[in-house]
């Protein structure tokens, strides 16, 4: 019999049935298509063996005026610049907490801390500076002065622990003194319930942090398991009626007695848990359970960051805005830290550089600068040409303001080639420079077409692709257009069992990683059991396919400065070790730092590897050469193996069935290890229906494949 020739398609189809999807792939790992062929993708390799503090939210690279390359990484915790091999903390600080004093125990590495209404709760990140030791306890400035410290407990509102590298040598109180300069907290590792997330503070009204004196069991009474109230170490500044945050859970009272919080009801919004004794404690003033009602959440920790020349840009989400300037005055820029950006708005969605024009643009800002209680997320505000510091607008200025009316919150936006296209949940606005006296014109071409989260757009080739608020992607390329996509079911839902398709509640965290080099958007996004990225669909932009897979990725660079692309993972039980924190505990978790696109595996910082176990599959085709009818069954004798290119080996499936209800089964003989050197493989395959898979399983395998060639002969019509 001569060869019958099986025609695949390229990229997947999941819109259709394992049978309907005859002459398509529709399933794999770790590949991509390339003129149409489907490869597995290249390999990566970590670039340092530190590990970042908190999970990495963006990554921006850019150069200096002397062509030095940088790349910023904002996590959750801290905000690094990677250069030339190393990582530097330039993580802006908070206001300086002066005269504070040491408590310390014999033997014991804890000391604590006292400093009234310090503001500090557990894990945060701080520096001390101008330190005089506590007298007799053997330690000396430099303990304490060398790397910064975490807030590992916090006992009440005037006092927070510390531990030491080593024990005191004696019990004080009140001994020495001390600067705390906190670090700037850019918010919470995941989304939650609540308003907007500040710098320091949450929105919606003042925090004040305490700790639970006694245990909350996982039911629905108090502390210790009985009654209706919770026993604090002190309700100093809480309001009479509110709602508190233990962890993850909020619970609603009606009244406060002494210590006493009264009157409340457990698991007001969250998940109810138990809470051991010292648990912190939040309640902000003005908040109550009107406000959870709605439930609105609190987006997790996002950076937005540019280059305003050689300049660096850092606007934290709903926060500040903050410049670094890798050459100033300081003979070693990189040991210096990022600054408040003067007279610039304090509360922000995000900011952009309009490149062309030179104007710092701040999105979903405040209407008063200086107050980040008037901020607006649909108003914009610009700064005047060529000075980041002058937002106010005047005759003489080209400083401005705008504000957008669809949706509820500005999104994101992404710079074009002339214009920059800024998202809301709802709609798409075109904004461009059209210089005095109104600077910029703004206009919406486009509704119902919101964007899922700040990073989730990205510009190419003169068009912007994103992930809908709700479903389904967008492309803008001088008009708003749907995205035909071939596996928007299996990325949207998570029904009949698909628990892969993506998490909307923690869509902020959607990452669009762009991959010239192949032609390709890759949005990294969490899938409907996670709250970080562990799932990734790809568009191929020059021959419009799709695949899909699991690779985690939180923040992604193309190639361009750097040769290859640089990417972030986030690892949440991991202890990061950069910056080096004393006392650490649990930092929300780590962040790896890979070049990709370097060989075929994933190789760590000593060598080592670990095999990409990539894999694709078709629908299914009928055994049938020559037009017959699929109700009769096929014999497959053999095949001929066809890969454009192979590395090692390869492991060939035939999956037969005798109807689409039926689960495939591996034939007979199979799988088939495939080499360079392989001219046919014998099969003993018979069924009505077969599909195809190609996959790897070691190290140092790497294939490309062509076509598929068999044997097949009719063989009756009874099973």
């Amino acid at each position: 019999m001569p060869l019958t020739k099986v025609d695949i398609a390229p990229g997947f189809n999941k819109q259709v049935s394992q049978t309907g999807a005859e002459g398509q792939w529709t399933d794999g790992d770790f590949v991509r298509f390339r003129y149409g062929l489907p490869e597995k993708i290249g390999g990566w390799e970590q670039i340092l063996e530190s590990t970042l503090i908190g999970a990495a939210r963006e990554q921006f690279v850019w150069a200096d005026l002397d062509g030095r390359k940088y790349a910023a990484i904002g996590t959750n915790k801290v905000l690094v610049i990677y250069y030339e091999g190393a990582f530097f903390d330039i993580t802006p600080l908070g206001t300086a907490l002066t005269s504070c004093t040491f408590d310390t125990v014999n033997t014991s590495a804890t000391v604590t801390v006292n400093k009234a209404a310090h503001g500090l709760e557990p894990g945060d990140i701080f520096l001390f500076s101008s330190v005089t030791p506590p007298t007799g306890a053997g330690y000396v400035a430099s303990d304490f002065e060398t790397n910064p410290f975490q807030v590992v407990t916090v006992p009440g509102s005037d006092t927070f622990t510390i531990t030491m590298a080593s024990a005191a040598g004696t019990t004080v109180n009140g001994s020495g003194s001390a600067t705390v300069t906190p670090y700037i907290k850019p918010g919470a590792l995941g989304s939650t319930f609540g308003f907007g997330w500040g710098t320091g503070l949450w929105g919606g009204g003042q925090q004040v942090f305490n700790t639970l004196n006694g245990a909350l069991l996982d039911d629905t009474a108090g502390t210790g398991g009985v009654g209706t109230s919770i026993t604090l170490a002190s309700t100093s500044g809480f309001p009479s009626t509110g709602t508190i945050k233990v962890g993850a859970e909020f619970i609603s009272y009606t009244g406060v007695s002494s210590n006493d919080l009264t009157g409340i009801t457990r698991a007001a919004a969250g998940t109810r848990s138990a809470h051991s004794s010292g648990a912190g404690v939040e309640v902000f003033t003005g908040w109550g359970i009107e406000s959870l009602s709605q439930t609105l959440t609190v987006d997790p920790a996002s950076w937005s960051l540019d280059n305003f020349g050689q300049q660096l840009i850092a606007t934290i989400k709903n926060g500040q805005s903050f410049s670094w300037n890798p050459i100033n005055s300081n003979s070693n820029a990189l040991n210096t830290r990022a600054t408040v950006i003067s007279n610039a708005p304090t509360a922000s969605v995000m900011s952009l550089v309009s490149d062309r024009d030179r104007h710092l643009i701040m999105l979903g800002t405040e209407t008063t600068i200086g107050s980040p209680g008037t901020q607006d997320k649909l108003f914009i505000r610009f700064s005047d040409q060529e000075n980041i510091s002058d937002y106010t607008p005047t005759s003489v200025n080209t400083a401005g303001t705008f504000r957008v009316d669809q949706g509820t919150k500005i999104v994101g936006a992404v710079q074009g080639k002339d214009y920059t296209l800024i998202l809301t949940d709802n709609a798409a606005y075109v904004m461009q420079f059209v210089g005095p006296p109104f600077t910029f014109s703004i206009r919406q071409v486009g509704s119902n077409c919101g964007c899922i989260g700040q990073h989730a757009m990205k510009y190419v080739n003169g068009a912007v692709y994103w992930m809908g608020e709700s479903g389904g992607f967008f492309v803008f390329d001088g008009t708003v257009k749907s995205l035909p996509c071939a596996v928007e079911d299996f990325v949207f839902t998570t029904k009949n069992g698909n628990n892969l398709g993506v998490n909307f509640s923690a869509g902020e965290s959607v990452y669009a990683g762009l991959n010239h080099l192949y032609e390709e958007i890759c949005w990294y996004y969490p899938q409907a059991t996670s709250d970080f990225n562990d799932r990734y669909v790809c568009y191929n932009y020059q021959d419009g396919t799709w695949v899909t897979g699991s690779l985690s990725r939180t923040t992604w660079v193309d190639a361009n400065l750097f040769s290859n692309p640089y990417a972030t993972e986030f690892t949440s039980t991991g202890v990061g070790s950069f910056p080096t924190v004393q006392g650490v505990t649990n930092i929300n978790g780590s962040t790896k730092y890979y070049e990709h696109e370097k060989g075929v595996d994933q190789v760590d910082t000593a060598g080592n590897k670990t095999a990409i176990p990539a894999f694709i599959e078709s629908g299914d085709f009928s055994l049938n050469p020559d037009g017959t009818s699929a109700e009769f069954f096929m014999s497959m004798r053999r095949f001929v193996p066809d890969f454009k290119t192979i590395q090692g080996n390869a492991q060939v499936t035939i999956l037969l069935r005798d109807f689409p209800s039926d689960t495939e089964t591996s034939s007979p003989l199979g799988p088939f290890t495939v080499t360079g050197s392989t001219k046919k493989v014998d099969t003993r395959a018979r069924a009505r229906f077969a599909s195809l898979k190609i996959a790897n399983t070691s190290t140092d395998e790497n294939w490309r494949f062509g076509t598929f060639r068999a044997d097949v002969q009719l063989d009756g019509m009874r099973g």
